[in-house]
């Protein structure tokens, strides 16, 4: 049976409507597919800001140039083409962005009064209420590794990657959206996925975990913070844990670097903590409230995505900013 719009048309029927200029029509047969390009824009870019930007892009060039969309492909192939050249459009004037580790080694003791670096493009979270949802496999391909590791991709390689694994058009379909031959897409693949292999763990971020240990372990490093309780914090950290900050430029790696710093920093030098579980990238996080005396009461501060090795918390990505936790739908002050 042929879907119904909301409007009670048929695809088919706003496809002609879009053509002849009918923008309610191209928003319906877009609509379907947003949540989606958004992602794959994120991917591209690393940064939920910089894909709202993007997309926005990508529509407004797709719907001025839809008249030329004569259906051979799929609409959905149509709209990744152009969402894909205007991200490598972004990429080629804006460079990629970065966490921490890629600025210089860990720090072994806590870093006091660490100054932001605002002149650096910094990776950035992504809610899952803005990803695709559903699928494992989606959500993997959203985890913070593998965007980080991205990252470290020119532009071709990188769209060639996730237009092949995550998507999954074929060679031939990439080398037709970025105009290049097919040759040329898989030698980009195979540099990328040697690339991308060094730099991911070779296991998802979420483990296979228990729910209920799961959810355990969220409440206990929430409740740890709020407490200031360091030696409940540290039980729950693997050996080779690391913290990061964006955009504090300093990091932790190792239980001892890590437990000196959240014995110094966030334990002790911050105040009064309030938390909200969350989720990001595919990944468990935390929204962080500090205590703020003028506002009387605990303001947005950061979220916290946390990467799981088993039952315990491998990484912690600490993104300081308000706007972080407001875009994740969490509120901007806790009372």
């Amino acid at each position: 049976m042929t879907e119904i719009s909301a409007r009670g048309t048929e695809p088919g029927a706003d496809l002609a409507l879009a053509r002849d200029g009918d923008d309610a029509a191209f928003t319906r047969l877009v609509a379907p597919l947003r949540s989606e390009l958004h992602a794959h824009c994120y991917r591209m870019l690393a940064s939920a800001h910089d894909a709202d930007d993007a997309l926005q892009d990508a529509l407004v060039r797709a719907w001025r140039g839809f008249a030329g969309f004569q259906g051979r492909g799929s609409l959905r192939s149509w709209l990744y083409t152009v969402a894909t050249r205007t991200c490598l459009d972004v990429v080629e004037a804006r460079g990629r962005r970065a966490l921490p580790m890629d600025l210089g080694p860990s720090s072994e003791h806590a870093v006091h009064g660490d100054t932001p670096l605002t002149e650096i493009a910094w990776i950035g979270p992504y809610p899952d209420s803005r990803g695709p949802a559903g699928r494992y496999e989606q959500r993997e391909s959203v985890e913070l590794a593998f965007v980080a590791a991205l990252q470290h991709l020119p532009g071709n390689q990188r769209a060639a990657l996730l237009l092949f694994e995550v998507l999954g058009f074929s060679a031939a379909e990439i080398a037709e959206m970025m105009d290049t031959s097919t040759a040329s897409v898989n030698s980009a693949l195979q540099r990328a996925r040697r690339i991308v292999a060094e730099k991911v763990p070779s296991e998802p971020g979420r483990r296979r975990i228990d729910d209920a240990r799961f959810r355990e372990v969220i409440a206990g490093y929430a409740d740890a913070l709020e407490r200031g309780d360091a030696d409940a914090l540290i039980a729950l950290l693997t050996e080779d844990v690391t913290w990061s900050m964006p955009p504090l430029p300093h990091w932790y790696r190792g239980i001892a670097a890590v437990a000196d710093f959240a014995r110094a920093v966030p334990l002790n030098s911050c105040g009064s903590w309030r938390h909200v579980p969350t989720s990001a990238n595919g990944q468990p996080a935390v929204g962080c409230y500090l205590w703020d005396t003028d506002a009387e009461a605990h303001v947005a501060w950061s979220l916290n995505v946390l990467t799981l090795s088993g039952d315990r918390i491998a990484e912690v990505t600490t993104f300081i900013g308000p706007e972080h936790l407001t875009r994740a739908g969490l509120p901007p002050a806790w009372r």
